[in-house]
C-alpha cells in the first residue's frame, strides 16, 4: 500500500490512532472508529484514539469481525496499517468466544440442552483450542479456580465461582463468553401500556425497541447480560421498560438517589400495567420490597462501621429476581461489584451515557454486569429529533493577582479549589443569563460554598446532598412548570433526574478532570424541547490555571460523540 495523502487516519504501532478533525470524512471515519477504540485526546486539528484489549473485546461481543476492523483501517490510513497492529488485531478479538462458561457438558449445549440453566454444583469452562485451556488450567493467577479436569477441552468451576472466574480470566487475557444462562425468577406478567396515565399515545421508538431486543436476544443465552449506552434524554428507563416486558419476572432495580428512584417508580406505574402493591421503594425513606423493586446504591452500600457487614445486601436475596438493572453502571460502587460477582445467575442490564470511569473499573463492568452491546452515537440521535440539538461552549474568565498568587503557595488540591470558586464567574452566569432570559436554566457546581454564594446573588433555590428530598421534589415540580427560572444544584443532580424543560445548563465546577461528570452535565438539558429550541452548554473556567487544564480532559468523551466547544474569554 501507498502513502495515501487525502484519507484521514494514522494508526501507528503502538495502537495510537490519530484522525484528522477538519477531514471531510471525519464524521463518518470517527463513528466507525469508536466501535473499536477510545478516545485520548481531541486538540483542534488531530484527535487521539488508542486501541486496547477491551476496546476490541467490547466490539467483537456485539458481533464486529477483526477482519471487518482491518479493513476499515485499511480503507483510511494514510500509511500501511503496521503488521502487529494488525495481527494483534485479529488476536485480540479472536480471544472473545474462543472460551465459553457453560451449564452443561460442550456436548449437551451444541445439541441445545444446556439452554435452560438448572442450578448445579458446577459449570463448565470450555475451549475448542486445546493449548489455551491447558494455558488456563495451568496458570498461577486461575488454576486455584478449577475443581477439576472434566476432559481434554474442558474445566469444572464451582457454580458460585462464576463471576470470579470471569474476573480472573480477563486480567490474564481470555475475556469468557458466558453462555451458562439463567435461573428464572418469580414469575411477573409485565404489560406496556399503549397510552400513559395522562391519556396520551405511548409505544417505543424504534431505537429503544432495538436495544431491547438485542439485550433479550429472544431469550436465548446470548442474551441477558449487559450494558447499553445511549445519550441522556434518549429514553434509557423506557428501554428498561421495555426488556422487563420481555422477561416478565421480578425485577430488583438500582440507581442514584431516592429521586431517581421515585422516577423510576413514576415512570413504571404511568407506562407499564404494573399497580402501586407491586412496585416498592427501598430507600432510607421507605422500604417496601415487592415484585418490583426499586432501590439506591447508598442503601445497598451502607453499613454501619468501616469493617462490618452491608445490612441491605440481604436485598438481593429478598425475592427470587429475574432481573437485576443498574441504572448509570458507570457509578457502580466497589461493593456492588463484589455482591455482582455472586449474582450471576441472574438476568443483568447495565444502562448509561457513558462507560467511562475514572477508576478504571471498565472492564470490570464487562466482566460482571455483561459487554456493551449498544452505543448509539449522541448526534445520531440528535440529527433524528430524539435529543435536543446542543451548543457547548468554554467561558474562560481571570484570576486577579492576589488569588493567582494564593495559588501559586497552595497544595494543588486547594489550589484548584480556589481556581475553581473565582468570585469572577459570578460576571461570567450574569453575562450567560442575560442571554437566555426565556429559558429554564440549571447553575451546577461542585463546592457547596460557591453554590450558596451564587444562589444567593442571584436569589435562586439551591438544591445540595443536605436537602430533603421532599424540598427536592418540590423545587424540581417547580423548575419542570417554569415556575423557578433558575435553579442552582450541586453535584446531587449528576445523574437521573429528569427535567425536560431544563434548556442552559452552567457549569461553575466540576471533580476534576471527569468526563463522565461533563457527559452527564450535558445530559441534563438534553431531553427535547416542546418547541423544538435547542439546549445550551456552559463550563466557566479560571483562565490559564489547571482548573483549564482539567476542563480540556473532562471535554473528552463529548468530542468523542462530535461536540465541539466555542471558546470565549473574559478579560
Amino acid at each position: 500500500m501507498q502513502y495515501r495523502a487525502d484519507n484521514p487516519l494514522i494508526v501507528q504501532g503502538d495502537f495510537s490512532v490519530l484522525l484528522e478533525a477538519y477531514h471531510p470524512k471525519f464524521e463518518t471515519v470517527r463513528a466507525e472508529l469508536a466501535q473499536f477504540a477510545d478516545l485520548e485526546k481531541s486538540p483542534e486539528h488531530i484527535h487521539s484514539y488508542r486501541i486496547t484489549p477491551l476496546s476490541l473485546w467490547n466490539a467483537a461481543a456485539i458481533g464486529l469481525k477483526a477482519g471487518q476492523v482491518i479493513a476499515f483501517l485499511d480503507e483510511y490510513v494514510k500509511f500501511p496499517l503496521p503488521d502487529n497492529v494488525r495481527r494483534d488485531i485479529a488476536s485480540y478479538m479472536g480471544r472473545y468466544g474462543l472460551v465459553k462458561l457453560l451449564a452443561a457438558p460442550p456436548e449437551l449445549s451444541a445439541a441445545g440442552k444446556g439452554r435452560s440453566f438448572v442450578p448445579g454444583d458446577y459449570l463448565y469452562l470450555y475451549s475448542h483450542d486445546l493449548p489455551t485451556i491447558t494455558a488456563i488450567a495451568g496458570h498461577k493467577e486461575t488454576k486455584h479456580l478449577f475443581a477439576s479436569r472434566f476432559n481434554d477441552y474442558t474445566l469444572l468451576v464451582a457454580a458460585g465461582r462464576r463471576g470470579m472466574v470471569k474476573q480472573a480470566l480477563v486480567k490474564v487475557g481470555f475475556p469468557v463468553e458466558d453462555l451458562a444462562g439463567y435461573i428464572d425468577g418469580e414469575p411477573l406478567h409485565i404489560r406496556l401500556a399503549g397510552t400513559t396515565s395522562a391519556g396520551r399515545p405511548f409505544a417505543l421508538r424504534d431505537y429503544q425497541r432495538q436495544a431491547a431486543d438485542i439485550f433479550y436476544a429472544n431469550g436465548r443465552e446470548t442474551g441477558g447480560s449487559g450494558v447499553l449506552v445511549l445519550p441522556c434524554g434518549a429514553g434509557k428507563t423506557i428501554i428498561g421498560l421495555g426488556i422487563m416486558s420481555l422477561i416478565n419476572m421480578n425485577t430488583l432495580i438500582l440507581t442514584t438517589s431516592t429521586t431517581a428512584v421515585r422516577q423510576w417508580v413514576r415512570e413504571i406505574l404511568d407506562k407499564t400495567g404494573l399497580t402501586e402493591d407491586q412496585v416498592g421503594e427501598y430507600s432510607s425513606e421507605t422500604k417496601n420490597i415487592l415484585p418490583v423493586t426499586v432501590a439506591t446504591y447508598q442503601m445497598i452500600t451502607y453499613r454501619p462501621s468501616s469493617d462490618g457487614p452491608f445490612p441491605h445486601f440481604e436485598l438481593f436475596n429478598a425475592r427470587s429476581w429475574g432481573l437485576i438493572i443498574y441504572d448509570e453502571v458507570h457509578t457502580l460502587p466497589a461493593p456492588v461489584f463484589q455482591v455482582t460477582a455472586e449474582l450471576q445467575t441472574m438476568r443483568r442490564l447495565g444502562l448509561t451515557a457513558t462507560l467511562v470511569r475514572e477508576d478504571k473499573r471498565e472492564t470490570d463492568v464487562f466482566t460482571l454486569i455483561g459487554p456493551k452491546k449498544l452505543d448509539i452515537p449522541w448526534r445520531e440521535l440528535e440529527a433524528a429529533g430524539w435529543i435536543a440539538e446542543a451548543v457547548c461552549t468554554e467561558v474562560r474568565v481571570p484570576l486577579n493577582f492576589a488569588l493567582r498568587m494564593e495559588c501559586a503557595q497552595s497544595p494543588e488540591k486547594t489550589a484548584y479549589r480556589l481556581e475553581a470558586e473565582n468570585p469572577a464567574k459570578l460576571r461570567a452566569i450574569e453575562d450567560i443569563l442575560a442571554r437566555h432570559p426565556a429559558e429554564g436554566v440549571l447553575i451546577i457546581g461542585q463546592y457547596i460554598r460557591q453554590l450558596e454564594t451564587i444562589a444567593a446573588h442571584l436569589n435562586a433555590p439551591l438544591i445540595t446532598g443536605k436537602t430533603k428530598n421532599a424540598k427536592r421534589d418540590e423545587l424540581y415540580e417547580r423548575f419542570r412548570q417554569s415556575q423557578i427560572p433558575v435553579l442552582v444544584v450541586s453535584k446531587v443532580a449528576n445523574f437521573a433526574i429528569d427535567l425536560p424543560d431544563a434548556g442552559v445548563a452552567i457549569q461553575v465546577s466540576g471533580a476534576f478532570g471527569s468526563r463522565q461528570e461533563e457527559a452527564q452535565r450535558l445530559g441534563r438539558i438534553l431531553r427535547p424541547k416542546a418547541n423544538g429550541r435547542g439546549a445550551y452548554f456552559y463550563s466557566v473556567v479560571s483562565k490559564d490555571t489547571r482548573e483549564q487544564e482539567f476542563a480540556h480532559h473532562r471535554q473528552l468523551f463529548l468530542a468523542e460523540q462530535g461536540y465541539r466547544y466555542e471558546i470565549i474569554d473574559l478579560s
